[in-house]
């Protein structure tokens, strides 16, 4: 798996854990080890102006995911797991840190961007939260994914609820 990971923001994260629970995220949807994904980290004022641009939002977020092939998990255990370039995952410490700190289970900073960064993943791979449906099954892949990132590493105590809108 190709995964870069590019600090632009300044601020100071924990690359490896990011690219760690990407490449947990892509092997737990079981998608092609040749497959390539690109993780921006970026300051508040980059964010902003990004989410101005791609949705007409005003104001940084936490998290935005650009898809490039529009790759989907398989269907079945037996299929051909898909590979190409997967897209961009933009970050934001600063957002993430603020929603951490606001969390009901509050959370650090760098466990705020391991969450937002399978919730990332799972947009690229066409997973959505518009609907009631699509919210409980996304939000329930991400948990399971952090969740399963978390023990294989031996961190304990809960998983950061998600904060994701």
């Amino acid at each position: 798996m190709s995964i870069d990971v590019n600090n632009e923001s300044g601020t100071e994260v924990d690359e490896q854990a990011i690219l760690d629970i990407a490449r947990y995220a892509l092997a737990r949807m079981r998608i092609h080890p040749l497959s390539e994904l690109s993780v921006i980290v970026v300051d508040s004022e980059a964010m902003e102006q990004l989410h101005i641009q791609w949705m007409d939002l005003p104001g940084p977020t936490d998290v935005m995911s650009f898809p490039m092939d529009e790759l989907r998990p398989p269907s079945k255990d037996g299929d051909e797991p898909p590979q190409g370039l997967l897209g961009d995952i933009v970050l934001c410490p600063e957002v993430a840190a603020r929603q951490g700190a606001e969390a009901p289970t509050q959370h650090t900073m760098d466990e705020e961007l391991h969450l937002l960064t399978v919730h990332g993943v799972l947009h690229l791979l066409g997973y959505d939260h518009e609907e009631p449906d699509e919210k409980a099954e996304m939000f329930g892949l991400q948990a399971a994914i952090v969740d399963g990132w978390r023990a294989e590493k031996g961190m304990t105590g809960p998983s950061p609820a998600p904060t994701v809108s």
